[in-house]
């Protein structure tokens, strides 16, 4: 059963009709006190929850509600229902406990998926994970490890996929954020409907409506034709929103109204366009933080996390570095026509012991450069130390490397690490020095798998 708390007898007249309509059993009730006398009768699956019950309270009736109805039945879920000039008020609400937030005007189909969703999340239970479990359930297979900490989060994205819950990823870069992602949409009931991905730490904010939305011809000097935007792409399907921490203000905002309202206008237009996607976001920032400097809106970081997912270092499951090891010798036995190279035992050994502050990203370009550079078709440890990259010592540091000492690639990443240290992995910073954008520096770290501040 649905309870559904307002004060406007249109609207609970119309939302009662809305669900009964799809099979739900309905209550509608006007007050806070008939709420609670439902509530000690019977116990709803959820509620939709008005939070302006008149003009004079401003929210503070319905929050007082809010909180009582957490306190005493916290096992049931609450949708929040809120015009977007009291977006702020719905945060609150938020903070106080509710699952999700939908503002007036609605749009029915987006207020029943929030719905179904919350259901189906909550009537999952948890299994103890198990690798061959999970592989016969769901499709991980491009997936690699066994670690607990690992399967544990297979298991979550396993129970989350089919629903069409927003999802944020989190973690340090090169850990495998964007094939969390793709294991997340390959295993929904969006699987055959386009997975786009956008890089928003590669994209202007000047760049980020017609990136996004798309524009139409004459929007700008430029737009000599009409573009499709990413979130068009999308429809039906799933987008993936990865480094949405690089978002600015401005930014946010546009982002925001889209993903609430499930509209948007192609820069230039002034029809507006409707989009059914699933959000699937990214970031290996802390934007926690972020919101409480200001930095991050609070509302929007509301709105990308009804799921997180934090994946762990790869130093945190060295259990998993061989497998991963071994994955990509195997895949580059093909690639390089090389049948017969494997990895000895005691490179698996050795390998399991590395820090890697790139996680998966550096042990991959660790081991290809040493599968390039190695005569032998058997891996041993002496191939790989080989071609760690080196840091250079105090007393060199002032001169040059001989010509065919050093590629361009490892004067490059010696320079990235020299600067780091000296700005102590303020990026701001070291990019300034090195006469190169923060976003090309944030590509370089990640393709040497140098670790960095990412709150700088």
């Amino acid at each position: 059963m649905l309870l559904i708390i307002d004060d406007d007898s249109a609207i609970r007249a119309s939302l009662a009709f809305l669900f009964k309509k799809e099979g739900f059993e309905v209550k509608a009730v006007g007050t806070p006190t008939e709420a609670l006398e439902v509530l000690r009768a019977e116990r709803p699956e959820l509620i939709l929850l008005d939070l302006n019950f008149s003009i004079e309270t401003s929210g503070e009736e319905g929050m007082r509600l809010l909180r009582q109805i957490r306190a005493k039945y916290p096992a049931v879920p609450v949708v929040l229902i809120t015009g977007w000039g009291t977006i702020d008020l719905a945060v609150e609400g938020m903070k106080a406990g509710a699952r999700d937030f939908i503002t007036k005007p609605w749009q029915n189909d987006y207020l029943l998926q929030s719905v179904r969703t919350i259901l189906n999340l909550a009537q999952q239970v948890p299994q103890s994970a198990n690798r061959q479990r999970l592989d016969q359930k769901y499709q991980f297979e491009h997936i690699v490890g066994q670690d607990p900490k690992l399967l544990e989060i297979l298991e979550t994205v396993g129970r989350i996929a089919p629903t069409d819950a927003p999802v944020l990823i989190t973690g340090e870069s090169g850990t495998g954020k964007e094939l969390i992602a793709e294991a997340i949409h390959r295993n929904s009931k969006r699987r055959v409907r386009p997975f786009v991905k956008v890089n928003l730490g590669g994209i202007s904010s000047t760049l980020f409506e017609s990136e996004l939305f798309g524009h139409v011809r004459g929007a700008f000097t430029d737009a000599k034709s009409d573009r499709t935007g990413r979130f068009e792409l999308a429809h039906r399907g799933s987008i993936f929103l990865d480094e949405i921490g690089e978002l600015d203000l401005s930014s946010q905002v546009k982002l925001l109204r889209v993903l609430q309202e499930r509209t948007f206008e192609p820069l230039g237009s002034s029809k507006s366009r409707t989009v059914d996607v699933r959000v699937v976001c990214a970031t290996n920032r802390n934007l926690e933080e972020m919101v409480a400097q200001g930095t991050f809106r609070e509302d929007l970081f509301y709105r990308i996390n009804l799921i997180t997912v934090k994946l762990p270092a790869l130093r945190e499951r060295p259990g998993d570095i061989p497998l991963l090891a071994e994955a990509f010798v195997n895949n580059l036995k093909t690639i390089y026509e090389r049948p017969a190279l494997r990895l000895s035992a005691a490179a698996r050994q050795w390998l399991s012991t590395l820090r890697l502050p790139g996680n998966i990203r550096q042990l991959k370009n660790l081991v290809e450069r040493t599968v390039l550079l190695s005569g032998g078709e058997v891996l041993e440890v002496d191939d790989f130390q080989k071609n760690l990259p080196a840091t250079p010592t105090p007393s060199a540091q002032g001169t040059l490397p001989e010509v065919g000492t050093l590629t361009l690639d490892e004067m490059e990443y010696q320079m990235i690490r020299r600067a780091m240290e000296f700005h102590r992995n303020k990026v701001s910073k070291v990019a300034r020095s090195l006469g190169i954008t923060r976003f090309a520096l944030y590509r370089r770290l990640e393709k040497y798998g140098i670790s960095y501040d990412a709150e700088s």
